[in-house]
């Protein structure tokens, strides 16, 4: 597997993602043939390359931490450390790749825990393989993977950081990049909608989280949602 994951980050300047290198993605699932099919898939995809794989939770941040993966496939229900307390580890550790939940499980309270503790989104494991393949680059690309029925059981939970009294710190431009984060646009996305550089864009959404005291975009497209931000 070494020799494999060596190749796969020497490839990855090849790929063809949209920063011109591949997507390098971390595979954390507790059962080795699930890996194996995952792995299996994804190594076909121009623009995707499987850079590693862990069977536990401890071993996934280690890994995550290692090999600094853009993307992490991460399981909920692991024998030890889960998906959400790897998770939760890996944010205290200020690593910055994307986690995007893979489950069996469509719990609500299986899922929000996951969301609330910074996932980008989540997929079931039954899920296309295409459709797979499209929400990576879709996480990698800064966009919020929420489906309808869980986005309302968030809202209908406490909101964290506050009421609606924290908008009014947010300038009109604020409004509208956070707006746009509801909508599910990246950073790159909402600057071609405003004409701003990438890095402005970045500066907007960093000042709208600390002003809002929220911790993640996920937080602030909930926020905008239940605030009517949103288009």
């Amino acid at each position: 597997m070494a020799e494999r994951e060596s190749r796969g980050a020497e490839h990855a300047a090849g790929g063809t993602a949209a920063d011109g290198r591949a997507i390098r993605v971390l595979l954390v699932d507790d059962h080795q043939v699930v890996r194996r099919g995952l792995r299996t898939f994804l190594e076909v995809q121009d623009d995707i390359e499987v850079v590693g794989e862990a069977g536990d939770g401890d071993e996934g941040v280690a890994r995550a931490e290692e090999l600094r993966p853009d993307v992490v496939l991460m399981d909920v229900r692991m024998p030890g450390t889960d998906g959400i307390e790897a998770l939760r580890k890996l944010r205290a550790l200020d690593n910055t790749a994307k986690v995007l939940i893979v489950t069996s499980f469509t719990e609500q309270r299986t899922v929000v825990p996951a969301l609330r503790a910074g996932a980008s989104g989540y997929v079931y494991k039954d899920v296309d393989p295409d459709a797979l393949a499209a929400a990576i680059r879709s996480v990698h690309a800064g966009h919020v993977l929420l489906q309808p029925e869980v986005a309302g059981a968030l809202l209908a939970q406490d909101e964290p950081g506050g009421g609606q009294g924290r908008g009014t710190s947010l300038t009109e431009r604020e409004r509208e990049v956070l707006g746009l984060i509801a909508d599910g646009r990246s950073n790159r996305e909402i600057a071609r909608a405003l004409v701003l550089s990438e890095k402005t864009v970045k500066t907007h959404v960093s000042n709208i989280l600390m002003k809002l005291d929220l911790a993640d975009r996920t937080q602030a497209a909930l926020w905008a949602v239940r605030h009517g931000l949103s288009g």
